[in-house]
C-alpha cells in the first residue's frame, strides 16, 4: 500500500521512481599529478604493496582518457621508515622485485629519496644506496617542502587482509 501511494504521488508530481538505479562511470578531469608520498613503514615487506600507491596513482594518468607523458607528472616518493634497507646496495638480492619497481619508476621520472638522518641511524652512508636513490637533510623537512611547492601528500596505509573478497561480497 506504502508503494502504490509512493508511486501515484510520484507520478502525480511528474517524476517517476527509478526501479533499480545503477552507478555510472565518470571521467573526472585530472590535472597532472604533483605528489609527495610519506612511507613510513614497520616492516621492510611492506613496501611492495606501499608502491601500489604510487602505481595507483600512475596508471590512470598514463593510459586513456588522459594520456598524460611521465614528464607531465611530478612524483617524489620520501623514505624513512624501516624500509630503507630495501635501497641498500648490499640487501639488492633480498628485496630485488621492490628495487626493481622502483627503478621502473625512476623511468617514468619519480624520484625516491631517504632520509639522511633516517639513514645515519641505520649506519648507511650515500654509497652504501642504489643509484637512483637521493638522500635528503631529513624526511620530515622534505615532505613541508613539497608540500609548500603545491604537491599533495599521499600517505599509504598498508592493511593487513583479514578477509577474502568472496566473503565479504
Amino acid at each position: 500500500m506504502k508503494r502504490l501511494f509512493a508511486t501515484l504521488l510520484a507520478l502525480w508530481l511528474g517524476f517517476a521512481l527509478p526501479a533499480h538505479a545503477e552507478g555510472k562511470r565518470t571521467a573526472t578531469p585530472y590535472a597532472p599529478a604533483k605528489a609527495v608520498f610519506d612511507i613510513y613503514l614497520d616492516d621492510p615487506a611492506k613496501l611492495g604493496s606501499a608502491l601500489y600507491w604510487v602505481r595507483a596513482l600512475l596508471n590512470p594518468l598514463l593510459d586513456a582518457p588522459y594520456s598524460y607523458a611521465p614528464e607531465d607528472l611530478s612524483i617524489v616518493v620520501v623514505i624513512h621508515g624501516t624500509e630503507i634497507v630495501t635501497l641498500a646496495k648490499k640487501n639488492q638480492a633480498r628485496y630485488q622485485d621492490v628495487v626493481q619497481r622502483m627503478r621502473y619508476y625512476t623511468s617514468l621520472g619519480v624520484t625516491f629519496k631517504v632520509c639522511g638522518d633516517a639513514a645515519a641511524d641505520y649506519g648507511y652512508a650515500p654509497k652504501d644506496f642504489q643509484d637512483f636513490v637521493e638522500i635528503v637533510p631529513n624526511a620530515i623537512t622534505e615532505l613541508v617542502h613539497w608540500q609548500q611547492q603545491g604537491y599533495a601528500l599521499v600517505t599509504p596505509q598498508i592493511m593487513s587482509k583479514r578477509f577474502s573478497v568472496e566473503e565479504i561480497r
